[in-house]
């Protein structure tokens, strides 16, 4: 009776101890776990960064080459505009009757 007692004292003592390893092995692998989700989502925001900022980049370099352009055809129109009036003016008000190559005389 005294060793069925003292065998089952030292069965339960034995499963504390286990029980209390896989607790200490549980939270040392959801610390893990953690830390590398912790790493990863790191680098994911660096990379969502880098990507990003390389695509807001790209986004000001449109945004300069366009403003040029405007720029560029803002001069061209006002460098042209006179020119181009006065040509057209002249067209319209300078009426010199002439008789078109394909008219024939019908007569």
């Amino acid at each position: 009776e005294k060793k069925i007692r003292d065998f089952s004292i030292s069965i339960i003592f034995l499963t504390k101890g286990k029980v209390k390893r896989l607790r200490q092995a549980k939270e040392e692998a959801m610390a893990e776990t953690d830390q590398y989700r912790m790493q990863r989502d790191e680098e994911f925001r660096q990379k969502q960064a880098k990507i990003m900022g390389s695509q807001s980049n790209i986004l000001e370099e449109i945004e300069v080459q366009t403003l040029g352009k405007i720029k560029e055809l803002h001069a061209s129109y006002s460098k042209s505009m006179e020119s181009v009036i006065n040509e057209l003016l002249s067209i319209v008000c300078d009426v010199k009757p002439e008789i078109h190559v394909n008219y024939r005389l019908t007569n």
